[in-house]
């Protein structure tokens, strides 16, 4: 499956490659672009954390070990709270004991869990209308409750069994059955909580990069024990030229399904635009958030679910993925995916 998606991407790269040297005649030339362009945002998002995930895996480990140990769950689930690119993967691998549940961990439940956790509440609720804050979060509630189906599907696929992929999520469904009670008592304060832990990863990660640039620049290592800033920009890199192939991709199935989307949305309920903000989320859910007003309350509710599990696959995550462990590629495609369409069917069932 990976080589399929890669000689997919290599298709896209062909694509907008090709249309950028036309001129950008038909609009692929710039996405082919864009790609490169997000490199920057892409490394101050994560080469920060990737520098100092040894060292927060030193720090942590030694709470983190032994509760995981007493519980009998392997410590590289703990990984999983911080998103696949930013940092999760680094954390679970120095915490794990196991390395098939460290690869599983980093990459599906950091992609899910980890993504939703640290970069998709805090940004969609800082993003979105204040009057449009409880549908978001009611659709985030949705997509909890049917993530277990996502992380399921992406651990069997990793190759863990069933009950070992049900028992090593144990601490992953406590922690998203607190998410979901607190989205649904006190929402205006877990908003602020979101908000506050954004800021915090984001000087965390800020910290990080100033550390790794300086010890780059003049050899001098002020926090010891930090992967070297080289290491992360490699990552960014692979994460780049992904995107290159998968933004001109994306752009294409945007046009090719614009009319099935019509006709499916009238039979679901659902407004067109809302479905093609899916898709758009699975690229990046910043642009499909920008919208996110415009669209009926059914539709808002359902992206919301939608990109607890979808968010960024086609973009970061699957660059992430291929750079890291290209192996489990089919792991995290069809986890994110399965829990997405499964958000999104809970959706249509629950919402009149």
């Amino acid at each position: 499956m990976d080589q399929i998606l890669m000689l997919i991407m290599s298709a896209g790269v062909i694509l907008g490659g090709t249309d950028r040297l036309l001129g950008n005649r038909f609009g692929y030339g710039n996405k082919f672009e864009e790609g490169f362009r997000l490199l920057g945002s892409t490394a101050l998002s994560m080469a920060g954390m990737i520098c100092l995930a040894p060292v927060l895996a030193d720090v942590l480990g030694r709470v983190v070990i032994p509760l995981y140990q007493f519980i009998g769950a392997d410590p590289a689930m703990f990984g999983s709270i911080l998103a696949i690119d930013m940092g999760g993967y680094q954390l679970a691998g120095e915490l794990a004991a196991d390395s098939r549940i460290g690869s599983y961990a980093g990459i599906v439940v950091s992609a899910i869990f980890g993504c939703t956790l640290v970069f998709t509440i805090p940004v969609g609720m800082g993003m979105i209308q204040p009057e449009d804050r409880p549908h978001f979060a009611k659709g985030i509630m949705l997509g909890l409750a049917v993530m277990p189906v996502g992380l399921l599907v992406g651990g069997i696929l990793a190759g863990l069994s069933l009950p070992e992929c049900l028992f090593q999520n144990l601490p992953v469904f406590a922690a998203a059955l607190l998410l979901l009670l607190g989205l649904w008592k006190i929402p205006v304060q877990m908003v602020k909580g979101f908000c506050i832990l954004a800021d915090g990863i984001q000087a965390l990660i800020t910290i990080g990069l100033m550390l790794a640039a300086i010890e780059f620049l003049c050899g001098l290592q002020l926090l010891p024990g930090m992967a070297p800033l080289e290491d992360a920009m490699a990552v960014v890199a692979s994460i780049g030229i992904v995107m290159l192939g998968s933004l001109p991709v994306a752009e294409l199935l945007r046009r090719l399904l614009t009319k099935p989307f019509t006709r499916l949305g009238s039979k679901l309920g659902i407004a067109p635009q809302s479905l093609t903000c899916m898709l758009i989320g699975l690229v990046s859910a910043l642009p499909a958030l920008a919208g996110y007003h415009d669209m009926d309350q059914k539709g808002k509710i359902a992206l919301g679910a939608f990109l607890v599990s979808g968010a960024s696959l086609l973009a970061a995550h699957i660059g992430f993925t291929l750079a890291a462990e290209p192996a489990l590629l089919p792991a995290l495609v069809c986890g994110k995916l399965s829990g997405a369409i499964a958000a999104v069917i809970l959706s249509i069932l629950l919402i009149k």
